[in-house]
């Protein structure tokens, strides 16, 4: 009897590499690789206490899945699943499967930006994993609505998804406004005050929710939460600093009148330590925060609003240095391309019962991690190529599921744009949104090309 040929299929080899990625990077990361960050928050989450500025909504994300299975082993098997579920969930929104969609699945599961990162414990991976599968579900919905009535339960998650990001990542309310467009292009052939109505909702919605979260997360006996304000003043002082350190003969006329001593400290010893790599520097000598931690948080806003509106080129000098850190990476190495294994306080450690340290299977990681370093995959320039390029093809088709990947790109190249105002270090996860969002569109991309429209732009 004859035996019949292995027929596989774009779809079969593209969904195996995926399923294969996730398990491999789950292999390679279980229980997690955890930094002093990860381990701070997952403390947070365990003992109900707020001891960092770090987003509240992280720490309870944590606190879940460690009551359920100590550690965060759980919770890595469920943040890699949004992203591999939503991955593998692409092809329904295409009629077909194209096998340019395959070196693009490889390319992704062999990227540090998947097999390594998503083994790390950030809120900036459950960010990004949460964005991605908040426009995946937004796209799901677009190709069966309007035409028929509203596939509530979808475009439920799909808000409640994006809701929760914008808890985990201070900036990630910017994914919010481009949802509410996407969701007012899908029904604006109903109109546009419908359109409007819809995409207001949307937005409203998701603020609301996001709210309702942060309030929720924030435990009890911690008090209202003063996260964001601490966020903010720490930004502003960085920013007095990184202006004077541009612009040596700017005075510091609200500090001056306040207190003088602030100026002279801040000229003197604050200036020299100044560097847009990171804002740590500055903490070499204490009395440069001292005398900046002194002031009311009345003083300190009044003294940066005065350099932003009476020295804008101090100011714009010191914060197009700082993005062109985070964004262009100019060495890489300062910029924590890579962590693997458990590193955290060891007081700390012991009361999670958790060992620091790594493992050959840690090492093996970072090595291979290390391969990558000055090459595209670690560049997050040429990732925002990729999205714009990417971005600019699928706006030739303009399907429904096309209109919210663009809306997904172009989210994530704003949220990169954010930085320019807020960065104070060039930590390269900051932007990993960007990177997993152009990967994600590529691989749309990859999944049916729009061939015929791409001929007919290149024929004109």
């Amino acid at each position: 009897m004859p035996r019949r040929s292995l027929d596989l299929t774009a779809d079969d080899v593209v969904r195996g590499l995926l399923i294969a990625g996730f398990l491999l990077m789950l292999a390679g990361a279980m229980p997690g690789h955890l930094s002093p960050d990860s381990i701070s928050q997952l403390f947070e989450g365990r003992m109900g206490t707020r001891e960092t500025w770090g987003p509240a909504a992280y720490a309870s994300v944590l606190a879940i899945f460690d009551s359920i299975v100590p550690g965060t082993g759980l919770y890595l098997v469920a943040s890699g699943f949004i992203l591999f579920a939503s991955l593998l969930g692409l092809r329904g929104l295409r009629p077909r499967a194209s096998w340019a969609a395959v070196p693009v699945a490889l390319l992704m599961v062999a990227s540090p930006a998947i097999l390594v990162f998503q083994g790390i414990v950030w809120k900036d991976i459950l960010f990004a994993n949460l964005g991605i599968g908040g426009f995946f579900l937004l796209a799901r919905a677009s190709v069966s609505w309007p035409a028929r009535r509203p596939p509530w339960i979808v475009l439920a998650g799909a808000l409640l998804a994006l809701a929760l990001a914008a808890q985990v990542r201070q900036n990630g309310i910017i994914l919010a406004l481009f949802a509410a467009l996407a969701i007012a292009w899908a029904v604006r052939g109903e109109g546009w005050r419908r359109s409007l109505a819809w995409g207001l909702g949307a937005l409203l919605v998701i603020v609301v929710a996001s709210h309702l979260i942060g309030v929720a997360s924030q435990p009890a006996k911690a008090g209202p939460d003063k996260a964001s304000g601490v966020g903010v003043r720490i930004l502003e002082q960085y920013d007095i600093i990184g202006a004077v350190a541009h612009d040596p003969t700017l005075q510091l006329r609200v500090f001056n009148a306040a207190d003088p001593e602030a100026q002279l400290v801040i000229r003197a010893r604050g200036a020299p330590l100044y560097t847009p790599v990171r804002i740590d520097y500055l903490d070499a000598d204490p009395a440069v925060g001292a005398v900046l931690w002194r002031q009311s948080d009345q003083v300190v806003r009044d003294q940066w609003l005065d350099i932003v509106l009476h020295h804008p080129r101090a100011y714009l000098a010191h914060r197009l240095d700082v993005f062109r850190w985070v964004f262009l990476t100019p060495k890489i190495d300062s910029c924590l391309p890579l962590f693997v294994g458990v590193d955290g306080p060891a007081d700390t450690l012991k009361k999670l019962e958790i060992a620091g340290g790594k493992d050959a299977s840690d090492r093996a990681i970072y090595n291979y991690g290390t391969w990558f370093l000055d090459g595209p995959l670690y560049s997050h320039l040429s990732y925002a190529v990729t999205a714009l390029l990417t971005a600019g093809v699928l706006l030739l088709r303009r399907d429904r599921a096309d209109m919210v990947m663009v809306a997904m790109l172009a989210a994530s190249l704003a949220f990169a744009g954010s930085f320019l105002a807020i960065s104070i270090a060039c930590d390269y996860r900051y932007l990993y949104f960007l990177d997993l969002a152009a990967l994600t569109g590529l691989l749309y991309l990859a999944l049916d090309p729009p061939v015929a429209q791409v001929r007919r732009l290149l024929r004109r």
